[in-house]
């Protein structure tokens, strides 16, 4: 398919402070050697950036992180009117007999029924396999009905390496996997799409229920400035794993470490990413979330162009210690054919910064494009001769 390309800049300057530390181009140039931990990758979401990646693309069995998708599945579903958190679930006895007090667990009992909050803080503070359970089958009506959900929303977000077949990741003879970028990619639509929600349900060091309280075993949340998130995971086979997230000054990070044979390996090496990913690079911002980027062509709508805003405020991220060059193009697949819906994903914003790998953030229509009538078509048409 054809991209039509705008260069919005040639070349943005860093002006960077005399303090800085003489040993700045070895910081970013020395990722952690945390080498037991196989997989690794750490993004920078305001610039959808890769700031270091170790076999971002091999696949593995994520685990209880599976339930990062659950989670994010039942925000979509009350985002669209589809589910309510005050929506009461049961667990049903038969289910109950397969799924009572197996692995992690709320400890519910057969025929319990509980609001959609609680099933939600139990999968996100205490890794309930029960709770994901009764909220799957309480909302689809079976698990069967819920993966297919799941999988058409992972490929939606672009999850293009992944595969799940439980809501709660209990092994299933490797059905369920995914990849450390496509983890990435969850943990970045988790935050995004749905900062309230994310703020509410996950970042909780534990949960009390029924006189039980359980810890989380998040490494972050409550243990690094900032951190907030996000799921572990373990089996045999993958070993330990993470998908994290923290925010500072305005940056927020994601990061996937998996394949430790250790919860201590696995703990140490995304503290060590983390650490290294906030000190090794800084953010220049580039627009403010809704500011107009581009204008676009429109074919076939009652308007030739539509603006192009920033979904979010929109930084580069950029080594310490250095000025590279910054390279910003707007990509669509153009020209756009209306009708178009204001807030619409339409186009992209690449960032390409000298050395690292571009990145892509998503731009939105400004306002609404109805479909032109057939005198209009005709102007139009006649116009675009004219350019």
């Amino acid at each position: 398919m054809r991209h039509i390309s705008y260069l919005i800049a040639m070349l943005c300057s860093v002006v960077l402070s005399a303090a800085q530390p003489a040993n700045a181009r070895d910081l970013v140039r020395a990722p952690p050697a945390h080498d037991e931990a196989a997989i690794a990758i750490l993004v920078d979401l305001s610039s959808g950036q890769v700031l270091h990646q170790r076999n971002a693309d091999r696949r593995f069995m994520p685990a209880s992180i599976t339930k990062t998708m659950t989670a994010f599945l039942a925000f979509e579903m009350i985002e669209e009117g589809r589910l309510k958190l005050d929506q009461r679930m049961r667990f049903d006895p038969a289910a109950f007999r397969k799924w009572g007090g197996v692995g992690s667990t709320m400890f519910l009992s057969a025929g319990d029924e509980l609001p959609v909050s609680a099933l939600l803080f139990g999968i996100t503070t205490v890794s309930a396999n029960d709770a994901s359970v009764v909220l799957a089958e309480g909302t689809a009506g079976s698990l069967a009905e819920w993966t297919r959900l799941m999988n058409a929303k992972a490929r939606e977000i672009g999850m293009v390496n992944s595969h799940f077949g439980t809501p709660n990741g209990w092994p299933d003879e490797g059905r369920t996997f995914v990849t450390g970028r496509d983890l990435a990619k969850l943990g970045a639509a988790l935050v995004q799409r749905h900062p309230q929600r994310y703020k509410r349900f996950f970042g909780h060091r534990q949960l009390t229920y029924r006189g039980i309280t359980q810890p989380n075993h998040d490494p972050f949340t409550g243990q690094v400035p900032g951190g907030d998130g996000i799921k572990t995971g373990f089996t045999n086979e993958a070993g330990f794993g993470f998908l994290g997230s923290a925010q500072r000054d305005g940056r927020r990070l994601i990061l996937v470490v998996a394949g430790a044979d250790r919860p201590r390996v696995r703990d140490r090496a995304a503290r060590a990413y983390l650490e290294w990913g906030f000190k090794a690079f800084e953010s220049r911002p580039l627009f403010r979330a809704g500011e107009v980027i581009e204008q676009a062509r429109v074919q076939g709508g009652q308007s030739r162009k539509v603006p192009l805003l920033a979904s979010q405020a929109i930084a580069a991220t950029l080594p310490l210690g250095e000025s590279p060059e910054i390279r910003l193009a707007v990509r669509y697949n153009g020209p756009l054919r209306a009708p178009i819906r204001k807030g619409q994903h339409v186009a992209d914003l690449e960032i390409s910064v000298e050395g690292m790998e571009p990145s892509r953030l998503p731009l939105a229509a400004g306002e609404d494009v109805a479909e032109a009538g057939v005198f209009a078509r005709v102007v139009n048409g006649v116009l675009g001769w004219f350019g």
